[in-house]
């Protein structure tokens, strides 16, 4: 259990993070027939005549009350600093599975976290569609320049997406070949389901996002980053030390599956940093991120 002065300085770091007023998107897609199949773009707010893309995807334990909104001040940061910008929603965890009881003070279960197959489903259909969206909702997007991000359990997802050429045979998300993206930055990421589980980081998100337990070990190997590896494609983990939420030590069994996979993943670990700080404007270490995502995309 994590100590009081360390608990509040993770209350503290949320609130930041999450004190910020939405940022209205440039302009809305949408990529499918539910409404939470939609992308969000946002234009550079610099001079640059052709800006690199940024493909974010929010975190949230992929339980429905997290939705893309939460990191629109993010989004808005990063096009501050001259990146085009697409946020993408996707479908997420509804009701729990036990009813909440009346019990006068009692609290509610969790919602669960994931759909499977739909959060899948969409995160595939939102990056097949992305690029024609682009052109014509974000023409001054470089899209030869695109690096893929996402946040908690947006990491896991960007990195998932990043690995749709190496899923197994006959899945239907798989890619006959690398997607074309100069990279992949997973910030605090799930990237590790199984060590995720032993953790039991966000209450057991990662086995309800598989299905529970008859499922996970079925599942596990077209939905977990580090069974996916290697992608061949340039990805750095970014984490803090401090974190509470996705502790370090999933990052690094994601870094460690790599290096035996043969592949080098970067891991930037930043001290006295939590969970939020990664994508809070108002945090040193959201500036340490753009300059994460600069390097790959510039």
């Amino acid at each position: 259990m994590p100590d009081d002065a360390a608990a509040a300085r993770a209350a503290a770091e949320e609130e930041s993070a999450f004190a910020h007023p939405p940022v209205d998107p440039d302009a809305t897609a949408a990529y499918g027939d539910h409404p939470d199949q939609v992308i969000d773009f946002y234009v550079p707010r610099t001079d640059t005549p052709l800006a690199p893309l940024v493909v974010l995807l929010h975190g949230g334990a992929w339980r429905a009350p997290y939705d893309r909104r939460h990191v629109t001040p993010f989004a808005d940061f990063l096009a501050r600093r001259g990146f085009a910008v697409a946020n993408v929603e996707y479908r997420r965890g509804g009701e729990p599975q036990i009813p909440a009881q009346n019990t006068g003070g009692g609290t509610a279960p969790a919602p669960l976290a994931g759909r499977w197959p739909d959060t899948f489903d969409d995160v595939a259909a939102a990056l097949d569609a992305l690029p024609a969206l682009a052109r014509e909702l974000l023409p001054c997007a470089d899209q030869r320049r695109t690096v893929l991000t996402g946040h908690s359990a947006g990491g896991h997802l960007a990195l998932w997406a990043a690995a749709r050429h190496v899923l197994p045979a006959g899945s239907p998300w798989r890619l006959d070949g690398p997607a074309p993206l100069r990279g992949v930055v997973a910030l605090a990421p799930i990237a590790d389901l199984a060590m995720a589980e032993k953790l039991d980081v966000c209450g057991n998100a990662s086995l309800q996002l598989l299905g529970g337990n008859d499922r996970f070990a079925e599942r596990q190997p077209y939905a977990d980053p580090a069974l996916l590896l290697p992608t061949g494609i340039a990805t750095t983990l970014v984490q803090g030390r401090a974190d509470l939420d996705v502790p370090q030590a999933v990052a690094e069994a994601y870094a460690d599956a790599a290096a035996k996979a043969g592949e080098v993943v970067g891991l930037t670990l930043l001290e006295d940093v939590g969970h939020f700080p990664l994508i809070d404007p108002a945090a040193d270490a959201c500036a340490v991120v753009a300059e994460e995502i600069a390097q790959l995309a510039w």
